[in-house]
């Protein structure tokens, strides 16, 4: 797989009748190995490893409702309480950030009203803060740590 702009990460990887296929440790099962995936694994590995985001907070494809329809966020870190924190959204890495990413999400969050997002295709990240008090929404130059999300509560 393409070398993303995260550390490297030891992950177990294994061929299903000629297909990679990754574990994923949240969903507890082997996923297909596509280049969405290896991004999103990455991400999980950074919030958890490097940004101290505790692993029991992460739901990865998350289902939610929007519409009356049923959407799949990549991944979503909640409090202790169970309160959403923060959504990402992963793109392969060929894939161009672009406003059409940052509408899919922000459509996922009229939804969740988190105050953190992030979309990433493993090469570029950007993360942003909605400040709903003031109705702005400020672009970080990195994703903060967990305990700084829960500092920023709604």
């Amino acid at each position: 797989m393409k070398k993303l702009n995260f550390p490297e990460y030891d992950f177990r990887i294994r061929e299903n009748e000629r297909k990679p296929e990754i574990f994923d440790a949240f969903r507890k099962k082997y996923v297909a190995l596509t280049p969405e995936e290896w991004v999103r694994q990455n991400l999980l590995m950074y919030l958890v490893n490097e940004k101290r985001y505790p692993a029991s907070l992460i739901a990865v494809e998350a289902g939610l409702k929007l519409y009356n329809r049923t959407k799949r966020t990549d991944i979503v870190v909640y409090n202790n309480k169970g309160n959403p924190l923060l959504i990402a959204e992963c793109k392969a890495p060929e894939v161009v950030i672009n406003q059409k990413a940052f509408d899919q999400i922000a459509r996922y969050n009229m939804a969740l009203k988190v105050n953190y997002m992030i979309v990433t295709n493993g090469l570029n990240h950007y993360c942003c803060f909605i400040d709903y008090q003031n109705n702005t929404i400020k672009y970080l130059k990195d994703i903060p740590d967990y305990k700084n999300l829960l500092t920023d509560v709604k």
